[in-house]
């Protein structure tokens, strides 16, 4: 069996969720040191040559200690949906920062997985470009903003890269309408956090986390700037998708359901 083809050292954080199970053995596969890391154990066996370390994104000495030696932190952990300000202020707040911090102490660069719900209180059908202002649709997604702007300031600041990938619905089909604009197929994201990884030089980067549908929403990136070109296209599966059942103000905005979540606004 071949070994890896590509002899950069990698943590990931959030590896024992969906996304992280995921990407860890394809991950191990392609580079030469994988590190693992998740506040919760990871669930599966573990890929050849990685190894999992249990951690809490708000320990900043954790943070910083498996960040040591590495060539790029493929940052997947914190809460993936809106929570309250209590669970998302020390997951998603504190842990970036504590993750930027390891990447500038480490020298290594910041892959972080931000989010479509930047952007989720655009209308549905409005294109989009990746200079488009945020309009978050609940603190989840506030919170991405957050990441992604603490990485321009370490990057202007300290001289660490980062690409930041807005991920749509990455899902192993598409299971809804909305996901006929918002899929990322299971392929399209590892070609994504590869190209990320390899990308030479790229500064600060931000990237669409979505594969090539027709409806997309979502352009004017930097995905060329990495040569990220995806392959899956969500209209292979229009025909077996039903109805849409959104309320209102679900189906008026592209972030759906997070901004019908405690809507006030009359």
């Amino acid at each position: 069996m071949p070994g890896p083809v590509d002899g950069r050292r990698l943590l990931l954080t959030g590896a024992s969720g969906t996304l992280g199970r995921f990407l860890a053995p394809r991950l191990a596969g392609r580079y030469g040191s994988l590190r693992l890391t998740d506040i919760a154990a990871f669930p599966d066996p573990l890929p050849p040559g990685a190894t999992f370390e249990p951690a809490d994104l708000c320990d900043a000495g954790a943070i910083a200690r498996l960040g040591e030696g590495m060539d790029a932190i493929v940052h997947f952990g914190g809460i993936n949906t809106e929570k309250s300000l209590d669970a998302i202020l020390p997951a998603n707040i504190v842990g970036v920062t504590n993750v930027f911090e390891a990447a500038r102490q480490g020298g290594a660069r910041v892959v972080f997985a931000s989010s479509n719900h930047t952007v989720g209180f655009y209308e549905r059908g409005q294109r989009l470009t990746a200079a488009d202002p945020g309009r978050p649709d609940g603190l989840y997604g506030l919170s991405k903003l957050y990441g992604e702007m603490l990485g321009r300031l370490y990057f202007d600041k300290h001289g660490v890269e980062s690409i930041h990938l807005r991920i749509g619905s990455s899902l192993a089909r598409p299971t809804e309408p909305r996901h006929l604009s918002t899929w990322l197929s299971n392929p399209d994201l590892e070609r994504l956090v590869t190209c990320a990884v390899e990308a030479e030089n790229p500064g600060v980067l931000m990237v669409w986390g979505v594969s090539a549908n027709t409806r997309s929403w979502w352009h004017g990136d930097d995905a060329a700037r990495i040569g990220y070109v995806p392959a899956d296209n969500a209209e292979t599966y229009a025909d077996g998708i039903g109805v849409a059942t959104d309320d209102a103000v679900s189906a008026r905005y592209q972030g759906s359901a997070i901004c019908a979540a405690g809507y006030t606004r009359r």
